[in-house]
């Protein structure tokens, strides 16, 4: 089974970078709030943007209040999600994910970011055929006593379909549909989770070096930066050894 990469992102800009996630999140709450209901035992995806939420430890009083703007429907607003595709410095693919309640807007914010850092914003398809949608649960290996072998068979057991170890994590892959049924199982088992969610995972990477790799991340942080950005998901990696000489 391939090792599934994750970007981790420059560090630095902590405070900032947190408050944007939240604001996404609040946003993604709101959204799926608006199409399946306030409650989120009976709207599955409603529920899995809030375990996301949480898995950040953002705030209850700003899901609280995202869920209640939903139900409200005074001075609401319609976003659309849309899944733009292309190609990164290097020809690595990347999608990002949108909410947007104005296309054309995103649409040529999105091509922009493309453009500027070296890439190209691509038609529908070009580059979803290299990923898989899987479930994503991500246990932090810090103050957490059980082997990769425990966490194998006790993930299994839930219904996982496989768990890559890392140095800092254990990341334990579902299908989607199984999401939300492991993730309550390992979490009456006592597990705790740095990030859950539903995501694009690439199996095979590119690895990316020297100005393709400083063009990628300046690429990722103007994604990160952009209120519409929900996510991105891409196949490249960058090395230890690359990210200290980049700084």
């Amino acid at each position: 089974m391939p090792k599934f990469k994750l970007f981790a992102g420059r560090k630095g800009k902590a405070d900032q970078a947190k408050n944007n996630k939240y604001v996404k999140l609040a946003r993604e709450i709101y959204v799926q709030a608006r199409k399946g209901g306030t409650n989120p035992d009976a709207n599955a995806g409603l529920k899995t943007a809030i375990a996301s939420a949480r898995a950040i430890q953002m705030p209850n009083d700003n899901i609280e209040r995202a869920i209640k703007k939903a139900a409200g429907g005074t001075d609401s607003v319609d976003y659309e999600e849309i899944l733009y595709e292309g190609y990164g410095p290097g020809g690595v693919a990347i999608m990002v994910k949108c909410l947007t309640d104005n296309r054309n807007r995103t649409a040529a914010d999105v091509r922009a970011v493309f453009n500027k850092r070296g890439g190209n914003l691509g038609e529908s398809g070009c580059v979803s055929y290299m990923f898989d949608e899987k479930g994503l649960l991500v246990v932090s290996r810090e103050d957490f006593d059980r082997d990769e072998d425990t966490v194998m068979m006790e993930a299994l057991e839930a219904g996982a379909e496989d768990v890559v170890a890392t140095e800092e994590s254990f990341e334990v892959l579902t299908a989607p549909a199984d999401f939300l049924n492991v993730k309550a199982a390992l979490e009456q088992a006592g597990y705790s989770f740095e990030s859950a969610n539903i995501r694009w995972l690439a199996p095979n990477t590119i690895v990316s070096e020297g100005d393709n790799a400083d063009k990628l991340l300046k690429m990722m942080e103007a994604f990160d930066d952009n209120d519409d950005v929900q996510d991105v998901y891409h196949n490249f990696e960058i090395s230890d050894e690359e990210m200290d000489r980049l700084g």
